[in-house]
């Protein structure tokens, strides 16, 4: 299945639908739905929720996702992609950490709206995009980057709010607490050495390992491992960083330690990785 494409950092569009184009879509990009009228159900990943007026979705790259129209529907939607969340304007030190939430989405089903009070500060955000969009008075595309800013920053606290507990043995459980130390800090490996994570959690070395693997399934290197090939794969697809970049980036010592690291986890280096994805898009 070939993904949808993103070329600009991000896009606005408007569309009343009474049948969705595709029956499954997968895109490389985030996708935010908001509905302004009409109902259905959509499907992503297998799963099927019911939509009505003022809910909202976040699709991540490759969820697979599509919707069932009942009556007409308007949809906004909302594309972005890496490149607008390192250049367009969020604060910088908290990149990593929305990038964090957003790729956490899918855990949380159904709407993202489930505070009464953001919904019609969201549905006045969109309301005034679709207004500004179409009138085109004076700065106002600068208006729209700041109203996008501000709803992408609002979704990214509504999914900090609705994360499942990854705990339920009791209220001092710092499972969570850990997991999101780890993805804010992906970018420097001394910070999530065993050593340091077990001094920062007041946790017993010889006990983090043990204590993470009951929590989460999966050993604290696994997990590292697996969220940081997921950072290189985004990054070798859908942006121009040079692997050196990369390198730098996600702290790896030089090129070769990268390169084995990769090919461990994927069995091809960066490159070839990169040569792959690019073929694909350019056959789609």
């Amino acid at each position: 299945m070939a993904r949808e494409q993103l070329y600009e950092p991000f896009s606005v569009s408007v569309e009343t639908l009474n049948e969705f184009p595709k029956k499954v879509r997968q895109t490389a990009f985030f996708e935010l739905v908001y509905i302004l009228s009409g109902e259905g159900r959509h499907c992503v990943n297998d799963n099927r929720y019911a939509y009505k007026a003022g809910d909202m979705f976040l699709f991540t790259p490759d969820d697979l996702h599509d919707f069932k129209i009942d009556t007409a529907t308007e949809f906004f939607f909302l594309r972005f992609n890496d490149i607008y969340l390192k250049s367009n304007g969020i604060v910088k030190d908290n990149i990593q950490r929305l990038e964090y939430l957003l790729y956490n989405a899918k855990q949380i089903p159904g709407s993202m709206l489930r505070y009464e009070n953001d919904k019609p500060l969201v549905k006045m955000i969109v309301e005034t995009i679709i207004r500004e969009r179409v009138n085109r008075i004076n700065c106002w595309d600068k208006l729209i980057l700041s109203l996008v800013n501000t709803l992408v920053v609002l979704i990214g606290r509504s999914i900090e709010m609705n994360l499942p507990e990854q705990f339920a043995e009791d209220k001092e459980d710092k499972t969570l607490d850990i997991l999101q130390y780890i993805q804010a800090n992906i970018y420097d490996p001394q910070l999530t050495k065993a050593e340091h994570v077990a001094d920062k959690f007041y946790i017993s070395l010889s006990y983090l390992g043990r204590y993470f693997k009951k929590h989460t399934g999966q050993t604290m290197q696994d997990y590292i491992a697996h969220y940081k090939i997921k950072l290189i794969e985004n990054r070798l697809i859908y942006s121009k960083m040079r692997i050196a970049e990369i390198v730098e980036e996600l702290g790896f010592a030089d090129e070769s330690h990268f390169n084995k690291f990769f090919k461990k986890q994927k069995g091809m280096n960066p490159s070839e990785f990169r040569n792959k994805a690019n073929q694909v898009i350019s056959v789609a």
